[in-house]
């Protein structure tokens, strides 16, 4: 048996007075308070000390809103949280009423996609699922939501979950797409499977198992006129056909500086936005992706980022890259003979030492300093390192070969250097411009680090309920406690989106 209770108004409004510097809302139509910055969990699973050190702090500071889903961690984030939360609770610290706590469904990775191809082997397949890349399905249909809450529950030690949340249907479309599908076809299939999701999702209600649901898009806030476009009033009319008295309650889309259409892409009915839409329907609004901006596909954290202590020109980068090159060229030519290796450990080594092979006539195209940074953890580094690792581990290298190799290594590590460095550099002006965007678009919104400005704009933001931060150590928790302990008045902030949105178009 998992935790019995669910959030209530009367003791969401008790867990803030022990917390009362805390900025909080109250949930329209169900009276629960929350914390205006909730406990984002994409990247919190189960086995990390920091992590749940992070989720402790935030629930016994005063937040008292978490978010997850069925994949974050493959299952390993609602284990963490059922855990913390079991724990708050036998300790008499927490009261399970105090919480609302929110879980997702819809993707198959990892377990679920195992499972999946488990229950194709045997038969009785998962209905309506759709493949998306390779070890990546996605399903909403009743069989599977059925399957997958229960599971959720479990994980979670819950008797009855506060939201549940379809996860990013419009996957279908973007797989309509790709087809390609006439859109108007694709369009009446993608709404009959989130009406056939909520009928099941008003049955499980009425089993107590989840108290409301809602969907998590990421296509909210796309003109209308784009294929995966998700249409929130016509998902509104669908939950007013299945009944009047329907729990259809919330919505959670990113917003963020740079990711202004929530507040500014008209595209509801009457030139109404989408915040306006459900604000004036009563429902609830989770941003995620408050700090972390995608634009163009390039990836810009909305974070403070200090100079780098010693900056790079681009001719510095360029020199450095050409050392890298001229090095690698030297090895494939007059080193790699002298060594016994067989032909696929020969061309192994070539392709894995080529930093500046790879860098060369490509090093200013990686857009921001995050996108670099996951280019050199994840591809870079780990080839390389594997190379010089297994040459330095050779027996009997030669010694011509081993003084190229510590050339090679310092080289390729002052390129490298060079590079975070021109990228860092780029990144702290772009930061501090659009901190000074944001405080010229709103004084009010102005803080102490970017980050809390970004969460300030967003809290401050008449029809956003609250704004879900990715809290995975305690500095971060310690970041949205600081600003939640500064009054942001909430009231119609359109015009400073607006000149947001013009801002970072230019």
């Amino acid at each position: 048996m998992g935790i019995p209770g669910k959030a209530t108004a009367v003791s969401t409004q008790t867990y803030f007075q022990q917390h009362t510097n805390i900025g909080t809302t109250i949930v329209p139509i169900l009276g629960w308070q929350m914390s205006q910055v909730g406990f984002g969990s994409y990247r919190v699973t189960a086995g990390q000390k920091q992590h749940e050190q992070a989720l402790r702090q935030a629930l016994q500071s005063g937040i008292n809103l978490i978010d997850t889903s069925s994949n974050y961690g493959d299952g390993g984030s609602e284990r963490l949280i059922g855990r913390v939360l079991a724990e708050l609770v036998d300790a008499g610290e927490l009261s399970r009423e105090q919480v609302v706590i929110v879980s997702k469904v819809g993707y198959l990775q990892g377990f679920n996609y195992a499972l999946a191809q488990q229950r194709k082997q045997e038969g009785r397949p998962f209905p309506n699922l759709v493949k998306y890349a390779d070890g990546l399905d996605h399903c909403i249909h009743p069989d599977f939501l059925e399957d997958q809450l229960n599971r959720s529950l479990e994980r979670l030690n819950l008797e009855t979950l506060d939201v549940y949340l379809l996860h990013n249907p419009e996957y279908y479309l973007s797989w309509a797409q790709r087809r390609p599908l006439p859109l108007e076809e694709a369009r009446r299939t993608y709404y009959q499977r989130i009406r056939l999701a909520f009928e099941f999702l008003e049955q499980a209600v009425a089993d107590g198992r989840i108290q409301s649901y809602g969907i998590s898009s990421n296509s909210f806030p796309e003109p209308a006129r784009s294929y995966t476009f998700t249409d929130l009033s016509r998902i509104w009319h669908v939950a007013q056909e299945i009944s009047p008295n329907h729990h259809f309650r919330w919505v959670q889309l990113p917003m963020n500086l740079l990711e202004t259409g929530a507040a500014t892409e008209a595209n509801q009915p009457n030139d109404q936005t989408v915040l306006q839409f459900a604000e004036a329907h009563n429902l609830v609004v989770l941003i995620n992706r408050p700090l972390n901006a995608i634009v163009q596909e390039s990836l810009t954290r909305l974070a403070d980022v200090l100079p780098p202590s010693y900056p790079a020109t681009p001719e510095e980068v360029s020199t450095a890259v050409d050392s890298c090159v001229q090095l690698e060229t030297l090895f494939a030519t007059q080193h790699l003979n002298t060594l016994s290796l067989d032909d696929e450990t020969r061309q192994q080594l070539l392709d894995y030492l080529s930093v500046g092979r790879m860098l060369e006539g490509n090093w200013g195209g990686f857009g921001t300093f995050q996108n670099w940074q996951d280019v050199r953890a994840r591809f870079i580094l780990p080839r390389s390192q594997t190379a010089v690792e297994f040459l330095s581990n050779r027996p009997n290298l030669p010694a011509e070969t081993a003084l190229w190799l510590d050339e090679y290594v310092e080289a390729a590590n002052i390129a490298l250097a060079a590079l975070s460095a021109f990228y860092q550099e780029q990144a702290a002006k772009q930061t501090k411009r659009i901190q000074e965007t944001a405080v010229s678009a709103n004084p009010h919104w102005q803080a102490k680090t970017l980050s809390q400005t970004a969460v300030r704009a967003l809290r401050s933001t008449a029809g956003i309920t609250a704004v879900l931060v990715g809290m995975r150590q305690q500095p971060y928790v310690l970041d949205v406690l600081a600003d939640l302990a500064q009054p942001a008045t909430v009231q119609d902030r359109a015009n400073a989106w607006q000149k947001m949105k013009l801002g970072s178009e230019m």
